[in-house]
């Protein structure tokens, strides 16, 4: 079947860049993807693929009916939406958003979507079971999958499989990790209480900025002597807001920050070491705090089975020159670990760089994508979803 798989991946590249560049044209914001959901519905409808529209509020879902006796039924996720960035490809189908682009490759990821249904549909009567399409909103904000999962799409899934592109990876080869992929990523607020004074007298006020420096330098020099170096923690401080004005002693400092952990154990006792140090900071000081750690997604743990049918179905289809086993995860985030709490999954990374340019990192405003990757993702989705039933 690899061969008819291929045949018809190739016969759809042109379509396949078509709807890539539509895509990529017409971003639309997490939760937003009223166009986007609009046209997957499209393109999946006349396939051939039976579809159900607003799940997940705006996530999209197809079914591909096989024809066989295997009653396990096999899921396939990509995302749709967007981020808001400004773009600077200069590309002739560049964001028609203004501060909007499809800078994690999502455009791609959802093309991959519908080539893989477009396959998968053509090629029903070989399937020994049935397949579930999820078109999900609203990866960015980490909230899609939460939806989606809340609409049912689980429901008799017996295992589920996701690509994100990695423009660290040359197009035409596929990364496979075994284990954890990405980080558990958590939400961290602290407020830190003291008095105001003037500022030519320091020593009559609590100055709640200094004691906010003392916590975020201890916190970041704490997670080297303390925390196990093979256990990686990355605790950032992206926002800090406080004082009223330049001859103040700030009475009141706000700490948002991002905690991302691998390991469940640390992650369990992160919010206790957390709080502890920035207790005895103020409590040095004279100061009171408030403290809120919100978990968010946990980490992706890729299923060992269904990483080797990749591996297995990308060695099979491209050779096992052009397939990378990684060696290290990522502290990146991503909500498909939400589905892996109903099933077991795994994520392969699709290479979408070019190898004679710079690549510039998911997120950044000129990131781009080779399209020859498309190929690559459709045809290993595809037949590793084949293999499943073998």
């Amino acid at each position: 079947m690899l061969t008819q798989i291929k045949d018809i991946a190739l016969k759809l590249a042109p379509r396949l860049i078509e709807i890539r560049r539509h895509l990529h044209s017409h971003p639309e914001l997490s939760g937003q993807e009223y166009h986007t959901s609009a046209y997957v519905a499209g393109v999946l409808s006349s396939s051939g693929v039976h579809v159900r529209e607003a799940v997940g509020k705006t996530g999209v879902v197809g079914e591909v009916q096989g024809h066989g006796s295997d009653r396990r039924l096999l899921a396939i996720r990509t995302d749709m939406d967007a981020l808001p960035i400004n773009e600077r490809t200069g590309l002739e189908f560049t964001s028609r958003a203004t501060g909007v682009m499809h800078a994690c490759g999502h455009d791609v990821h959802t093309t991959v979507g519908l080539g893989t249904a477009m396959v998968l549909s053509e090629l029903a009567s070989q399937l020994p079971g049935n397949v579930r399409l999820l078109f999900q909103p609203a990866e960015e904000t980490a909230q899609g999958a939460s939806w989606m999962i809340a609409d049912g799409v689980m429901e008799n899934v017996s295992a589920i499989l996701s690509v994100h592109v990695f423009p660290s990876i040359p197009a035409g080869k596929v990364g496979i990790r075994y284990g954890a992929l990405t980080a558990a990523a958590d939400e961290l607020e602290i407020t830190i209480i003291g008095e105001s004074g003037h500022g030519a007298r320091p020593h009559e006020a609590i100055d709640a900025i200094w004691i906010a420096a003392q916590v975020i330098t201890t916190l970041q020099q704490a997670i080297s002597r303390t925390q196990n170096p093979l256990r990686p923690v990355v605790l950032s401080i992206g926002q800090i807001t406080g004082g009223r004005a330049p001859n103040v002693i700030a009475d009141q400092v706000k700490l948002l920050g991002s905690v991302r952990s691998l390991h469940p154990e640390t992650r369990t006792n992160l919010p206790g070491w957390i709080e502890k140090i920035v207790a005895n900071i103020c409590h040095s000081y004279g100061a009171q705090y408030e403290m809120s750690y919100r978990p968010g997604v946990p980490g992706v743990q890729n299923n060992i089975g269904l990483s080797q049918i990749l591996q297995t179905a990308a060695e099979e289809a491209w050779g096992s020159d052009r397939v990378l086993v990684l060696t290290e995860p990522s502290l990146g985030a991503e909500d498909f670990s939400r589905y892996l709490e109903h099933a077991p999954g795994a994520m392969f990374r699709l290479g979408v760089g070019y190898e004679d340019r710079t690549n510039y990192p998911l997120h950044h405003p000129q990131f781009e994508v080779n399209e020859a990757a498309i190929v690559t993702g459709v045809v290993t989705l595809a037949y590793a979803a084949v293999k499943y039933w073998q």
